[in-house]
């Protein structure tokens, strides 16, 4: 697959050029009949975009930024990456990170991602 259709650790595939697409606005009802079992790539998983958006019960969605930002939200940790991870600043004097997100590694303790 392309990084044109992988976006934030989420893999929409050929599912992104369909949704764009689209013509806009649509119900939840006839986006999800239409694309409901799409699969969309997460980390080591995969969910159906009824799994993702079904829970929404949203009325309709005006354009395909508003179906992007409803599956972002919806996917879970596991299109993170690598938890607690920066490239952007070393740590700051006496800052304690947790090495690669192994809260199973001894004196570790577990930390949430955002």
């Amino acid at each position: 697959m392309s990084d044109d259709n992988r976006e934030l650790g989420v893999e929409l595939g050929h599912l992104s050029d369909d949704l764009e697409g689209e013509e806009y606005p649509i119900s939840q009802d006839e986006l999800l009949e239409k694309y409901g079992d799409n699969e969309i790539g997460a980390g080591d998983e995969t969910s159906t975009l009824r799994e993702l958006l079904e829970p929404l019960n949203e009325d309709e969605y005006e354009d395909y930024g508003e179906v992007e930002q409803a599956i972002m939200n919806m996917v879970g940790d596991s299109a993170i990456g690598r938890k607690n991870y920066s490239d952007r600043t070393p740590p700051a004097a006496g800052e304690d990170r947790q090495d690669e997100g192994a809260p199973e590694q001894e004196g570790q303790r577990e930390q949430e991602s955002f």
